[in-house]
């Protein structure tokens, strides 16, 4: 708990009562989560979907190619075993919605950030390099799935939105629009975000110029004093290190990121998606 706290801490730079007099002073309050709930209010983000794992768990992942699904690294654990899950035991529910998504595809690879190490601690140093693709077994080319483009890592004072599945809402994704960055340490942003279990992967965006792109991917919870905070992997350089891997896995050259633009499971539970804990 102490040990958590400091972390956060210094990963803003700021004493905790300092960053709440600087919200309360200079930041909006972050909007509520909106539940996308028919296909008009979803449009445009059915490219985020659920990540079922096994039959017990899920995440949330973003398609950011037709074949390539960006989610957390520790969502390819057991959290009970620390083993790794075979990729046969996963599948990805485009636009996951009251038991229907877009598209369903089963998961052929899955591919850690290097420097990715699983532990069962709640440890604040897991963020850095929580990342994780998944290899589709088969591309998903529809008219209303795009795949996200990616963007520049956020910066403090950056407004950043969130699109999730978690426990108690996960049939159907939510929607915040604006949540900020409150700290950055290296890889790891700093965020008012409203996020829960289940919200593992679940992509951050920027919303410059009408255009969403990915830009950190949710990996924790926790809490700075009284305040609640999401934590999570920006892309600049994750990312990178990330294609890489999987192109030396593949032995080919790795698949370009699309241009920017964005026109059995009732029993699952999102035990799953681990977070740190406050």
């Amino acid at each position: 708990m102490r040990r958590l706290f400091l972390a956060l801490a210094a990963l803003c730079t700021l004493a905790p009562a300092a960053l709440q007099a600087q919200q309360a002073a200079t930041l909006p309050r972050p909007s509520r989560l909106t539940a996308l709930e028919t296909g008009d209010q979803s449009r445009g983000w059915d490219a985020v979907g659920r990540i079922n794992i096994g039959k017990r768990s899920f995440c949330t992942g973003a398609l950011i190619s037709p074949t390539l699904v960006l989610t957390a690294g520790h969502c390819l654990f057991d959290k009970a075993t620390g083993q790794r899950v075979a990729p046969a035991q996963m599948e990805f529910l485009a636009g996951w919605r009251n038991g229907r998504a877009a598209a369903y595809r089963a998961v052929k690879r899955a591919v850690l950030h290097p420097d990715y190490v699983y532990t069962a601690r709640e440890d604040i140093a897991e963020v850095n390099y929580d990342l994780a693709l998944l290899e589709l077994a088969r591309p998903i080319r529809l008219p209303s799935i795009t795949p996200f483009a990616t963007g520049a890592s956020p910066r403090r004072g950056d407004s950043v939105g969130v699109v999730s599945y978690a426990e108690h809402r996960a049939e159907v994704p939510s929607l915040q629009k604006s949540c900020q960055v409150v700290g950055r340490k290296a890889s790891v942003a700093v965020m008012t975000c409203n996020v829960d279990f289940g919200s593992s992967g679940a992509p951050v965006f920027s919303l410059r110029d009408g255009i969403a792109r990915v830009v950190a991917v949710i990996s924790a919870k926790a809490k700075m004093k009284d305040t609640p905070v999401a934590l999570g992997i920006a892309l600049d350089g994750p990312l990178q290190i990330l294609r890489a891997a999987l192109a030396r896995a593949d032995g080919s050259r790795f698949e370009k990121a699309p241009s920017p633009g964005l026109a059995m499971h009732d029993t699952l539970r999102a035990g799953g998606a681990k977070f740190v804990r406050p």
